[in-house]
């Protein structure tokens, strides 16, 4: 007598259930999932991520939450990799969908690992936006800067939707719009195609122009704090012009004048 095998059905740990999927442009898309009663984070923290193999095994990634930390939903940003190991499978959830998502979140792009100050850049490429979406709809944020700048590169004007959206909202979101009042300046840039700035934010801070532009004084220690979220040739020039203009790195251990996430770089 044959005896029918019967396999394991594969139990996903750690799964959140997907509420909605917003696909932005064919490379970009973002997507909000429930939030676990007992999860607490700081805005700009980031967690891991991701799906159940073939195998059984979870494919993880590190994802900053881009809602802010009083949401009581979750939203993350994505790029879409046709070939990506989790990308490629990840773009193709939909609402009612579950995901792993490891409920430890960590970071140094948090409030806390700055010392006090009057104005705060957040300087980002592509989905380096995520922490920044979620800083930006804290009201912690606009409680302790003056002047908030969002400065961020991306190839297409597309790509800058994302941005654009919570940017033009916070004026009328009922819980910080009064706060944001007139304290957010916004320096959208593309590299790829024509637009009102175009090229890379390094070299826009390198020979001044963005100062010029938005009306600011140039960086210096006292008065300054910057946030970076990009790739490695933007996070590594970016390092080198804070240290330029006389801005030292800091941490969640040792608060100084910019931080930087390297979770996400290889």
């Amino acid at each position: 007598m044959k005896v029918q095998t019967i396999p394991k059905a594969k139990i996903m740990p750690d799964a959140q259930t997907v509420t909605s999927v917003h696909h932005w442009t064919d490379t970009l898309f973002s997507f909000r999932v429930a939030r676990p009663v007992s999860l607490r984070f700081r805005s700009g923290e980031f967690v891991m991520i991701g799906l159940l193999k073939d195998d059984g095994n979870p494919l993880l990634r590190a994802y900053s939450i881009a809602s802010p930390s009083w949401d009581d939903e979750l939203e993350f940003y994505s790029i879409k990799v046709p070939d990506g190991p989790l990308t490629s499978r990840l773009q193709k959830i939909e609402a009612g969908d579950e995901i792993i998502m490891r409920p430890k979140p960590v970071g140094t792009l948090v409030l806390d690992a700055l010392l006090p100050a009057k104005r705060l850049w957040m300087i980002c490429t592509g989905t380096g936006i995520a922490p920044f979406a979620s800083l930006l709809r804290d009201p912690e944020t606009w409680e302790q800067y003056d002047q908030v700048i969002l400065a961020h590169t991306c190839r297409t004007n597309a790509e800058l939707s994302y941005g654009r959206t919570i940017v033009e909202a916070l004026p009328d979101d009922p819980l910080i719009g009064e706060l944001v009042g007139g304290k957010l300046k916004y320096y959208p840039t593309t590299t790829r195609e024509p637009s009102k700035i175009e090229g890379r934010i390094s070299d826009h801070i390198r020979d001044g122009r963005v100062f010029e532009d938005l009306r600011l004084p140039e960086w210096n220690n006292e008065a300054d704090r910057v946030m970076i979220c990009g790739n490695l040739a933007l996070n590594k020039d970016l390092m080198a012009l804070c240290e330029a203009h006389g801005l030292e790195e800091g941490a969640n251990s040792e608060p100084k004048h910019f931080v930087v996430e390297k979770a996400f770089i290889d």
